[in-house]
């Protein structure tokens, strides 16, 4: 399996500025994205490339339609979504590591959409047979796992001012110690002892995740980072299969390896991704390791 090491796009803005302001935007105006930014955003959506494990997500931006709305109404998330201006669309390959591909390939462009002051909101659902398959015109053998609802923010203060007090409440994310091990499962990990891995590791604390699960799980031993994830109780076999919808806690690893690559890079930490042995034996169920992250 082929393992990429790089991200596709970059940004006008630091990556932890971008991830420190955005937020699941789900009220916009009524109003159309500006001819130029979408010129931009659909640059944008063409330079996606191969993800981690070599797979190609594709993309694309359609206009919002009566359609969608009936496409829709199932998502318990989109009696909250107000006037979109449009949707990011993505397909995924068939594939190992498709998932985590899509996922990462996804929230590259979610950081540039927020760099384009633009807002966003994941939607996970069944999409292959509703109109934005048909739309967005679906190659064999691919799979639309999520689409991105995105528009003009409605009010970027009250937007703000609703982030800081998400923030502050405290049940945000995971802390450091519930994520983050030292040498061993279960050993906490402090910032205080991440060294340069502090930064990306923060980034990776603070990536969105679908139902807030926060799935992933890391060691750091010996200056190597061992990536995990450690799936909810349940998980699969009721939102994959009696729902029948993709397996989003694995797009959800491929939201955080893009953190995480984020960080690496804006902390100037030169590093590659590999499969390697390794002697970590979680102490958890429904553990499943993803790919390690090796200092040059």
């Amino acid at each position: 399996m082929t393992i990429q090491n790089t991200l596709s796009l970059t940004y006008s803005s630091p990556a932890s500025e971008l991830i420190t302001r955005r937020f699941s935007c789900r009220k916009y105006k009524a109003q159309p994205i500006p001819e130029e930014t979408q010129t931009i955003l659909m640059s944008i959506l063409n330079q996606s490339t191969s993800g981690i494990f070599g797979t190609r997500p594709r993309f694309g931006l359609i206009s919002v339609s009566q359609s969608d709305s009936d496409a829709l109404r199932g998502l318990g998330t989109y009696g909250f979504i107000r006037q979109p201006a449009g949707f990011v669309v993505g397909a995924r390959q068939e594939g190992e590591g498709a998932l985590e591909d899509f996922g990462l390939r996804m929230e590259e462009i979610v950081l540039a959409i927020t760099d384009l002051g633009l807002g966003s909101c994941w939607l996970g659902g069944t999409f292959t047979k509703s109109s934005f398959a048909a739309r967005f015109q679906l190659e064999p053998g691919q799979s639309i796992p999520t689409i991105l609802a995105i528009g003009m923010i409605n009010d970027v203060q009250a937007a703000q001012r609703s982030l800081i007090r998400s923030i502050s409440a405290g049940h945000w994310r995971f802390p450091w110690q519930e994520l983050f091990y030292d040498q061993d499962w279960g050993n906490p990990l402090l910032p205080s002892r991440a060294g340069d891995y502090a930064l990306p590791l923060e980034l990776l604390r603070l990536a969105p995740s679908a139902s807030n699960k926060q799935p992933w799980r890391v060691v750091l031993q010996d200056g190597t980072l061992h990536f995990f994830l450690q799936r909810s109780k349940g998980y699969r076999n009721v939102f994959t299969r009696l729902m029948q919808i993709e397996d989003l806690q694995r797009i959800d690893m491929g939201i955080a390896i893009c953190h995480f690559l984020a960080g690496a890079r804006e902390a100037g930490i030169p590093g590659k991704l590999a499969h390697i042995d390794h002697a970590i034996e979680p102490k958890a169920d429904q553990v499943e390791y993803l790919i390690s992250w090796l200092p040059a």
